[in-house]
């Protein structure tokens, strides 16, 4: 992140400033679940609204990510197949404005899941402390909101995933014309490629909590302690990892600039 505020190229250019907001929304994902993680780890136990407000946002960092990956995966169709177009349509303005229309599709819908709680004493909630850690399940105990989980994750999953392929199909047939640029065809190709893979890491969440329900009533508890720590770094961890490491390694231009700031200069000019 720090990287790509370093320098104009990166804070002037559509594709980095939308990279710069999905690695804005993975590192707060991390934040938000490793203190749930740690609250957990040390038997914390807090009252229903703290647990609300936490998982809350751990939601809405979530949603963010796959939806800044269709936008990212448009601008990489636009640029191969209407790149004499690509400067007027994907402009920062636009950008801009995608993004803050990614958080305000994605805001309502979280604030909309604690809409199930109605039903239940706000006393409770406010006051109470939880009878075991921390989650996301344990917050809402109520069977309805699982199914809008599953509705609106299925959704997600489905649109996004068919918009990234539709893109991919889009920039295999730009690529057979004679007037487009081959490299950058297959470049574009490849980078979408990453994207799908991505999408379905940074969806990969939605089967963490699943997970637990389904091991919790087959496995004993110093298994799924165990298990549910290898779960959280493969489902949570990992994935928003492979963001950073994907774009800075993989791109020419970030590349030099994030080794000059992860080694320091002195050492890199050495």
């Amino acid at each position: 992140m720090f990287s790509l505020r370093s320098k104009p190229v990166f804070r002037y250019t559509c594709r980095y400033i939308l990279l710069y907001n999905l690695l804005v929304a993975d590192t707060a994902q991390l934040v938000v679940t490793q203190v749930l993680f740690l609250l957990a780890v040390g038997r914390v136990r807090i009252t229903y609204a703290v647990c609300g407000t936490i998982t809350t946002m751990a939601n809405l960092t979530a949603g963010i990510s796959p939806l800044t990956l269709v936008i990212m995966s448009l601008e990489r169709y636009v640029a191969v197949c209407y790149p004499l177009r690509h400067a007027s349509i994907i402009t920062i303005k636009n950008t801009v404005v995608a993004i803050i229309a990614a958080w305000t599709v994605s805001s309502p819908i979280n604030v909309t899941r604690n809409l199930f709680l109605i039903e239940y004493s706000y006393e409770k909630f406010g006051k109470v402390l939880m009878e075991d850690y921390c989650t996301d399940v344990g917050w809402i105990p109520n069977s309805l909101c699982d199914d809008y989980d599953r509705a609106y994750n299925a959704v997600v999953f489905v649109s996004a995933g068919l918009t990234v392929i539709s893109s991919y199909t889009g920039v295999v047939i730009a690529a057979k014309s004679a007037s487009t640029d081959k490299a950058s065809a297959l470049k574009a190709r490849k980078t979408l490629l990453l994207h799908l893979v991505q999408l379905v890491l940074s969806l990969s969440y939605t089967f963490y909590y699943p997970l637990l329900l389904a091991l919790a009533t087959t496995v004993r508890r110093i298994v799924f302690v165990w298990v549910q720590d290898v779960i959280y770094v493969l489902f949570i961890v990992l994935p928003r990892c492979l963001t950073s490491l994907i774009y800075g390694l993989r791109d020419q231009t970030i590349r030099p600039v994030l080794l000059r700031h992860l080694f320091c200069r002195s050492k890199l000019s050495v």
